[in-house]
This record gives structure tokens, sequence and C-alpha cells, in this order.
């Protein structure tokens, strides 16, 4: 069912504070099933993906516990749990590529061998999303993982196996399958080294080294760990996601006297690439209360406002960090004056949707100037973006993908005439509250 999109013939005004990061959540509920003792993240995102990561944990046998914006876990003893005849424990991954890839490698070592094992599973869109590159350095390593259906792909079987460290270089820089070689070689027998991490996001590592791991730095973004060591707890913070806010700083780069402000955000260096590329585009960004590391992670309260229009270029040594806002950031691009060009984005092809296609296609609809390429996007404006009527307005195409929905509201916003959303209940994946949100920036509040 569709759903009418609002529009703005003024600026966007007002300071929110967005959910918890969905990197850290993921990590905070996940990391519980390690810990030898109880874990805390205040702040911790309550979205579709995150859950799934909280059920995988309560399924495991964990103790965990979600209240007041609060995360609780406790160490138990959950391998055992699994020990012993039956069916294989089904854990479901939802759409949550996140989940599945640090299953994986938090899993590999931890089931009890001789064990029934795991079975990792997803919905439709997560089963055709490749693993390849998670689970062939995990068998290199020793893992038992079977395909139960195609190469490469959920569904797969888990069971307990002893795990030996090995050097991976990685082909293309993965946050996820750094993480999950990171935390298979935490229980694997010697040294496992991670190469080819570039600008990846650091989050496993920040958190792990706030659980007493001790990691080892390596050239050009490697990272190295040696098994055996014992792993504590925390009690953390989540800051807010960059992510989420991108969509509320990308409206006010694009609406004239705009301004919004977002505390509390998350500034990762490997999560502010959207910051940087609005500040090209002549945008005004302003950062303030810049603190910490706080457990690891620096946060501030982050001013985007309208500014001097310029376009952009992003190549594919910046892409790490800022790939979830591409498609928002394409949005922006077609209110800018010239060609911006995005390259290096193959990846996006990979998500939830082929974000590249489905970008060009809804901007293309809007009379937008788009030319797909195999890796990128080039994007020409300014164009006044068109919509339809009210009683008929132009229905653009998600593809189910959250960050597609919320990029393409954002489009709506400035445009001529009324748009909708042919599934705009996606966006629960990581922002259940983005249309309130928004609707609190138009009224100012």
């Amino acid at each position: 069912m569709s759903s009418l999109l609002p529009t703005s013939t003024g600026p966007l005004q007002g300071t929110l504070r967005v959910p918890g990061d969905k990197s850290i959540s993921h990590r905070a509920a996940l990391f519980g099933l390690i810990a030898g003792a109880p874990c805390r993240a205040t702040n911790w995102l309550d979205a579709a993906d995150t859950r799934c990561s909280l059920a995988a944990v309560r399924d495991l046998g964990c103790a965990a516990e979600f209240g007041d914006s609060t995360l609780q876990v406790a160490p138990g003893p959950w391998p055992k749990a699994l020990a012993g005849g039956g069916k294989p424990r089904t854990l479901d991954c939802g759409n949550s590529g996140t989940t599945a890839r640090l299953l994986l490698g938090l899993l590999a070592a931890r089931l009890p061998q001789g064990g029934p094992g795991v079975l990792l599973t997803g919905d439709v869109s997560l089963r055709g999303r490749p693993m390849g590159r998670v689970i062939d350095p995990l068998r290199a390593m020793g893992a038992d993982i079977q395909h139960m259906a195609t190469e490469g792909r959920l569904p797969v079987l888990l069971r307990g196996a002893d795990l030996q460290g090995i050097v991976h270089r990685m082909k293309v820089p993965s946050a996820q399958a750094k993480s999950a070689l990171l935390l298979a070689g935490l229980q694997a027998s010697g040294r496992t080294e991670v190469h080819g991490g570039g600008s990846s996001r650091d989050h496993t590592e920040r958190l792990l080294r706030t659980m007493g791991v001790e990691l080892e730095d390596l050239p050009q973004g490697g990272v190295a760990v040696t098994g055996g060591q014992n792993v504590g707890g925390f009690d953390i913070a989540v800051p807010g996601d960059p992510s989420s806010a991108a969509f509320f700083w990308t409206a006010a780069a694009m609406l004239p006297g705009s301004s919004v402000t977002v505390t509390g955000c998350g500034l990762n260096e490997g999560r502010v690439g959207a910051l940087r590329v609005l500040r090209r585009a002549g945008v005004q960004v302003t950062i303030d209360r810049a603190r910490g590391p706080r457990e690891g992670e620096m946060l501030g309260d982050v001013t985007v406002a309208y500014g001097t229009p310029q376009p952009f270029t992003i190549d594919a040594v910046e892409m790490p960090t800022l790939v979830d806002e591409i498609p928002v950031l394409a949005v922006l691009a077609t209110s800018l004056p010239g060609q911006s060009v995005i390259t290096g984005a193959a990846e996006l092809r990979l998500k939830e949707s082929d974000r590249l296609a489905l970008v060009a296609a809804n901007l293309q609809r809007l009379g937008a100037q788009v030319e797909e390429q195999a890796e990128g996007l080039v994007i020409s404006g300014p164009v006044r973006l068109k919509g339809g009527t009210k009683s008929a307005p132009l229905v653009l195409e998600t593809g189910g993908d959250h960050r597609l929905a919320m990029a393409l509201a954002i489009a709506a916003l400035g445009a001529e005439g009324r748009c909708a959303l042919d599934a705009p209940g996606c966006v629960d994946v990581s922002y259940p509250d983005f249309f309130t949100a928004l609707d609190g920036l138009l009224a100012g509040d």
C-alpha cells in the first residue's frame, strides 16, 4: 500500500536526536555472546534489523533484556544448550546482513563439536545476498559450514570446529567481513590477520578493545588478533546514527534557508564521509560539543545549513565511509548546478536492493538527468523534480529498501506535485520513527 509523502514550500528548521547507531547496536547485542561479564548499552536502537540480532542472542540461550532504550546481556552457558542430538537450531536473520555475517564468525568456533549445529537463514532478500566473502575465509580457518541451497548464499548449516588463525587479504573493504574474521580469530588457535580493510568501519575493533581484547593495528587499515584471550563486558552509550541523520542533513542542504541540528550524533571517522561531501557541495556544516572517545566512539552535535550549492564527486576510496548515504546524496545532486559524479559504488548493487539501479530509475521518473553506470551515477542539475497530483501521486519504487525509501522521501520534499512510496513500512528496518521526525522538522519543532 502506497503512502503520500509530505512536501515543503519553506525551509526545514529544528533540532532532533536520531536513533542509536545501527552498526554499534548490532554489535552490542551479539558480542554479549562471547563476553565474560555483563554487557549494557543505553540508547540501543530498537528496529527490525537489530531485533534480529537480539532474537538470535536469546535463541542461543543467552539472557538478554531490553527496556527504556537500554539493552542488557548477561553471560551464560549458551553453547552447552546446543550440545547433544536433535535438530539444528534455526536462527532467522530476517533482512539483516550484519546479523548473518557476524554470527558466522561468532559461531564458527563456538558451537559444540558433534552437536546438531545451527542453521542460519533469512528472508528472500537476505538469501539472495553474497556471503562468500565471509564463508570462504572462515572455511580456510577450518570452519564447518555447509550450504543448504546455493553456494555463497544463505541458508547455511554451521557445526562446531577447531579454527586456526590465517592471514587474509580482502579484495573489497568490508566491515562485516573483517568483523566476522576477527570474532572467529579471537576463538581460534594462533594469530589472525585481516588486510585490506582500508577505510571500512571500525566499530568492532573499538568495542572489542572496550571489552579488554588486545588488537594490533597493521599498515593500510589492517588488524590482527591472537586467539584465546579473555573477553570482558562493557557499559556503553550508543551514539546517534550518522546514516539516519544524513537524510535530514541532506534535506537542509536542498531547501534554501534551512538549518537542522542533530544532537549526540556519532562522529566516527569511518562514518562521516557524507559530511565531507556536504562541505564539498557548498553546504554549511558545524560540529559543536565534540566529545570522546566515549567507550571508543566520538560524538557531537552537528548542524547543517543551506549554503552555496556546487557539484561534488565521490570515488571508491571514500565509499566505505558513506556507502549507506549514496542514495540520499544522489538526491541532493539533482539540486546542484553542474555535474556530480559517483564512482566505485558497485557494492550498492548487493544491498537490500540494487540501489544504483533503483536510485537512477526513480530519479529519472521524477525528471532528473541521471546516467546509471556499472559502478556509479552521473547526475546533472539543477532540476526541479516533478511528481503527480494529490489524487494521483507518482508512486516511487523502494524495492523494500529502507535507505532508498527515506532518500526518496527527501526527494519528494522539494518536488513539484505529490509523490508516494510503494512500501513506506520498510523504514522500520533502521528508523521506525522517521516520518514522525520529518513531520516535526517540517513543523519547525
